[in-house]
């Protein structure tokens, strides 16, 4: 039933509070319930007092709606917590201690290093209470009480309370009361998401009643205020609002009374911030005001996509910062290439070798931020100021080195380095038999995290399991990575070489037939350098293979979840090795990389390819492909302009990287400026050779720009090609598609999925294939692909 508004005269839900129109209110003041009132209990506990048997009070710490917060020791466990008590007076009202129960609950479900630590509820001597993670620092309404941040700082603050709200809301939990005062700042930087009393559970009970404001007034989204139902969104509104002020030192909407407050946000919009502070950047400020959009759909769509733009305004900053505004909090590293000085230049797979196991054995300890290989080794060569390298890669210290090898002897020159003012903060040299290079990366490493110890807690020593002793096996497994690594055609026959060597030496080398898996996976999904029938077998082979000898290996389960995602079309089997891989190696950027294709075209669930992409890019920040995998989510999430944006980028940072043109040619392609798009795809072609992919998608924009003799001579030239050897049936499908020849097109897609043709995947979800959709031979393919959960995005 509408309730009419009696100043303006406008229809409203019975259920909302002020009028969507002029923010009159609708309800009386009584039956308005705004929880951000100040509780006292009735007695306080004292000094001294033992709770449960085991929680010893100190000291009372703070107190608001929903509960008294004090310090105490947990007698048992030796520790410093909080624990947080229910007023006692509140303790019989049912709703207040469902509420209460239910913010342990939402905490308590989630684990991530943004969000406080819940470690259990309980009822004892009278009392309900949670007890969790005892922070030591400041709230951010303390921190902001004396007025703006720094622009660097606020970012990386706003940017760990974006990651935990991601996770947050990813578990089906919304907060719905993000306010300077329930996130608290550790004196490491740290930021810690409190205080869940007001989270709403997708996958519990929703204790909101109608006609009741929930939140606190300042930071309400529109749909709050107006006691409407509310979702993720207000979340991205209320840090939005934080963000806000931790920038501008002001709320966006302020006032003396509530009401006015509430009429500001449901009508006022608020001041630029660039209007208040000078230095901030224009994109810093219309993110800002995308959060505060009144409309929840013109908002950010969800927090991965907040979380990406935070972190990519953020590097921009950093990039024209100095050296010493680097904000990285936690513990950080990258090792850089280790410098062959050898005279025999063969011998740069074992330094780079080298390099990559330390950064491997780093990467088992999950609090240590380390920087991919991709992205440490991108200044292989280059003579660049080791500030400016530590500054463009974030981290705090480096690790650089040689390798002068002669014979059978080895020397190993090392250094750790402090990033913000160059100084080393040791030097190493370490002069072995080759026979003792494992106990030389041992010792590499234990020092390294020696020197982090004060910022860690590790074990002394690193207990890194060695596959192979056998010291000429090892070498072939380096020198196949070192060529793996490069990335290109031309390499892939010596990595496959130098891995079936090395396993001649060794026939139980678990790591070497992980690799191996790899190196045959991206030979069909990859390159199209063979049919993926010929491939695929051997890469599952190999990759079983690996599991036999090593079912820990982390490596090996990622390659069998490439393999269910591209070759199978098996989303059960690919989301189970997916999560096997992060079980073991939480930091995997291939893992994370590729598990974007899995959310991508098998699941459609572009919200988390976009977290796992991010999340990838972040272990590898200079990553170009990572980067072209970022537009490309964005591309199938339809948001076109950001993608054409994205790619862009990456053709400023690399005009030599073809891949950068073909994503530019597919987001300008589905914008509508076919021109464009072709002009970029034919640089692509200019710039990487005549790849059976990058001429089947300019075939397909050529077609569909209507310049259909240019789109028959590139499939005149697939054609040809097929009688001489492999083309992908998929690309050529793809022309036809553009040039309307429906039939043909399903024809060779069929063609296609009895050959299992890895790139049918592309199929699934991409945007290119929107307008055959509903087309029944589409629908069947789906089906036949075993995707047919995809029917119903």
């Amino acid at each position: 039933m509408a309730v009419k508004c009696p100043k303006c005269q406008t229809d409203n839900p019975d259920d909302t509070i002020y009028c969507g129109k002029c923010a009159t209110p609708l309800k009386s003041t009584e039956e308005i319930s705004i929880t951000n009132t100040l509780i006292t209990p009735k007695e306080r506990l004292q000094k001294g007092s033992t709770i449960a048997g085991k929680y010893q009070v100190l000291e009372e710490l703070g107190r608001g709606g929903m509960g008294v917060v004090y310090k105490a020791e947990d007698t048992k466990l030796k520790r410093t917590i909080a624990l947080k008590f229910l007023p006692l007076e509140l303790m019989r009202e049912t709703e207040a201690r469902e509420r209460f129960i239910q913010e342990a609950q939402a905490a308590a479900s989630l684990n991530h290093p943004n969000i406080c630590t819940v470690h259990e509820i309980d009822e004892a001597d009278g009392h309900t209470f949670i007890a969790m993670e005892y922070l030591l620092g400041q709230s951010l309404k303390q921190k902001i009480s004396s007025g703006p941040m720094k622009i660097e700082e606020a970012l990386d603050t706003a940017v760990q309370i974006a990651e935990g709200l991601q996770e947050a809301h990813e578990n089906g939990i919304v907060h719905r009361d993000i306010k300077p005062a329930n996130i608290m700042l550790t004196k490491k930087g740290q930021v810690k998401i409190m205080d869940f009393g007001l989270a709403k559970l997708t996958w519990g009970v929703d204790l909101t009643k109608t006609a009741t404001i929930m939140g606190t007034v300042a930071y309400m989204s529109p749909e709050q205020a107006k006691g409407e139902k509310v979702d993720h969104r207000t979340d991205i509104w209320s840090l939005g609002c934080v963000l806000y002020e931790m920038l501008s030192g002001e709320r966006p909407f302020k006032s003396l009374h509530d009401q006015a407050v509430i009429y500001s946000i449901l009508k006022v919009d608020p001041k630029s911030i660039s209007k208040l502070r000078k230095n901030v950047p224009s994109e810093l400020d219309h993110l800002v005001l995308k959060c505060l959009e009144k409309d929840p759909n013109d908002r950010y769509k969800n927090m991965a996509s907040l979380y990406s733009d935070l972190k990519s305004v953020s590097s921009r900053i950093k990039s024209f910062s100095s050296p010493k505004s680097i904000t990285e909090k936690k513990p950080s590293i990258a090792v850089l290439p280790f410098v062959n000085m050898s005279a025999d230049p063969e011998n740069e797979y074992f330094s780079d070798g080298l390099a990559e196991e330390l950064i491997n054995a780093l990467t088992r300890f999950e609090n240590l931020r380390v920087v991919a290989r991709t992205s440490s080794f991108a200044f292989k060569g280059e003579k660049i100021d080791i500030r400016e390298v530590g500054q463009r890669l974030n981290v705090k210290t480096l690790l650089e080195g040689s390798v002068r090898k002669a014979g059978k002897r080895v020397r190993v020159t090392a250094q750790l380095i402090n990033v913000e003012d160059g100084y080393h903060i040791w030097s190493e040299r370490y002069d072995r038999d080759l026979e003792d290079v494992f106990a030389v990366q041992d010792e590499i490493t234990i020092k390294i995290i020696d020197k982090l110890k004060a910022d860690l807690e590790l074990p002394n020593k690193i207990q890194e399991k060695r596959h192979s002793e056998n010291l000429e096996a090892y070498d072939l497994y380096l020198k196949g990575k070192y060529y793996l690594n490069r990335l290109s055609p031309e390499w892939m026959d010596k990595t496959i070489s130098c891995y079936k060597q090395a396993l001649e030496k060794d026939p139980d080398y678990a790591l070497v037939y992980a690799g191996l898996a790899e190196a045959y996976g991206l030979l069909s999904t990859g390159f199209d350098i063979l049919p993926s029938k010929d491939t695929m077998p051997k890469a599952r082979e190999a990759a079983e293979k690996a599991l036999q000898l090593d079912p820990a290996l982390a490596e090996a389960h990622a390659a069998l979840a490439l393999i269910a995602t591209f070759y199978d079309w098996d989303r059960k089997t690919a989301k189970e090795c997916y999560q096997k891989a992060f079980e073991l190696n939480p930091n995997s950027v291939s893992a994370h990389m590729w598990s974007e294709f899995y959310y991508s075209f098998l699941e459609g669930n572009f919200d988390k390819a976009l977290a796992e992409i991010n999340r990838a890019q972040e272990l590898d920040p200079l990553n170009l492909i990572i980067k072209l995998r970022v537009g490309y989510v964005h591309y199938y999430m339809r948001d076109f302009d950001r993608a054409i944006d994205h790619f862009k980028e990456i053709i400023d940072l690399e005009p030599k990287y073809a891949m950068g043109y073909h994503g530019l040619m597919d987001a300008l392609g589905q914008k509508g400026l076919l021109e464009k798009a072709i002009e970029a795809g034919e640089k692509e072609l200019e710039l990487g050779a005549r790849a059976v992919a990058f001429i089947g998608v300019l075939g397909f924009y050529y077609a569909l720009a209507g310049r259909k003799t240019e789109a028959y001579n590139l499939l005149n030239e697939l054609l040809a090609r097929s009688k001489k050897g492999y083309v992908s049936s998929f690309w050529v499908g793809t022309i036809y598609h553009g040039l309307g020849e429906t039939g043909n097109a399903f024809e060779w897609f069929e063609r296609a999925f009895e050959e299992r043709d890895c790139n049918l995947t592309f199929i699934t979800t991409t945007p290119p294939f929107d307008s055959i959709r509903p087309d029944p031979r589409f629908q069947q393919l789906l089906i036949k692909m075993g995707l047919d959960n995809l029917l119903e995005k």
